[in-house]
């Protein structure tokens, strides 16, 4: 640990270096890249520094009690070494986890869809739950929303939603809703008073920035019609729906949501990049691992991961085996306890894997 610790250092070191030459600072392109990298490992520079500084303490204090004679400082180093000694084991714990590599994708911007899943107007009725619940924990973190493309039922429902939520770190937070989620209620329509269960399907992805995807114009199929409201109505008389066939691989995507034609062709073209990359990172974890999907956070978007049980007011997250009976408060937005629960999971799970 303490090498790799020591690597890193020199690395962070060399960047300051590189990033005060005249000829970085004139390079916005490489200047930006070599402070992102810098920035990436300062925290694990700043903890091993202090680490440095606190094994320096402990030496200093143990030969004190080796050379001295003086029975006030044997005592006095005695006592520090007492404070001391313990946070070592701390720290080097601390260390541990700052050294688990990183999701490159934890600071970017999230594509996340919702859609209606088996159980009629009551799924998307859950879907606006869903929106609404994604929305307010947006909120309450300060990122901002944007609906790229939406279909909503005249009830106000989600049968499918695409939304752009920007902010750093979003994809670090979010990440872990992809996946089935399951709700049972008693629906408004239900004379009986009977539970019924539905479920709505939640995809999160990585918003992918035009360097990382390449897509070739030639191997798109762009369609343009009218737009339609709920019900069908039209809602606008000129061709400004959008939608995008990407030939090589079959990805559709649609977006209807702006008057202007071209503004829906950029919202398409943004989340299509989106689900490329999504697609290629799912192909290569898939070759390098092939136990990913018992992982979690793995992405799989067929895994049943949380039912959300009205008459019981509590929400149960499968993957870690927590339920929390605060529902009202989960819609709200109040998600952190159970993202702060599967965040340390996955962290207790890569700290156990074999190096």
């Amino acid at each position: 640990m303490i090498d790799k610790l020591k690597t890193i250092k020199d690395r962070y070191d060399a960047l300051s270096t590189e990033l005060s030459r005249p000829e970085v600072i004139g390079n916005q392109e490489q200047f930006r890249a070599l402070a992102q990298e810098q920035s990436s490992l300062t925290e694990i520079v700043e903890a091993y520094d202090a680490y440095a500084r606190l094994l320096d303490l402990i030496r200093q204090n143990k030969e004190l009690m080796e050379t001295e004679d003086d029975a006030e400082l044997l005592e006095m180093a005695k006592e520090e070494l007492a404070e001391l000694e313990p946070q070592q084991a701390g720290m080097e714990e601390e260390l541990k986890v700052l050294l688990i590599p990183k999701d490159k994708n934890d600071e970017k911007n999230v594509i996340l869809e919702i859609r209606a899943g088996t159980g009629g107007d009551e799924a998307a009725l859950f879907g606006g739950n869903l929106l609404r619940m994604y929305n307010r924990y947006a909120e309450r973190h300060g990122f901002s929303v944007e609906a790229l493309s939406s279909n909503m039922t005249e009830l106000g429902g989600v049968k499918e939603i695409v939304l752009l939520i920007s902010g750093k770190g979003a994809y670090s937070r979010l990440k872990y809703e992809s996946g089935v989620h399951r709700v049972q209620r008693v629906p408004d329509t239900e004379s009986g008073g009977r539970i019924h269960t539905s479920a709505a399907t939640v995809a999160v992805l990585p918003e992918a920035e035009e360097v990382e995807v390449n897509i070739n114009q030639n191997d798109l199929r762009i369609d343009v019609y009218r737009s339609s409201g709920n019900g069908g109505q039209s809602v606008n008389t000129t061709d400004s729906a959008v939608r995008i066939t990407h030939l090589p691989t079959g990805l559709v995507v649609s977006c209807q949501d702006e008057k202007s034609q071209i503004k829906n062709k950029a919202k398409a073209m943004k989340v299509l990049a989106s689900r490329l990359y999504d697609m290629y990172k799912e192909e290569a974890q898939s070759e390098q691992s092939q136990n990913r999907k018992s992982q979690v956070g793995s992405g799989d978007r067929s895994e049943r991961i949380r039912t959300y049980n009205f008459p019981q007011g509590r929400v149960t997250d499968h993957r870690i085996s927590l339920t929390l009976y605060k529902l009202d408060a989960f819609l709200d937005g109040d998600m952190d306890e159970v993202i702060d629960a599967l965040i340390l999971d996955e962290r207790q799970k890569k700290l156990t894997e074999p190096a």
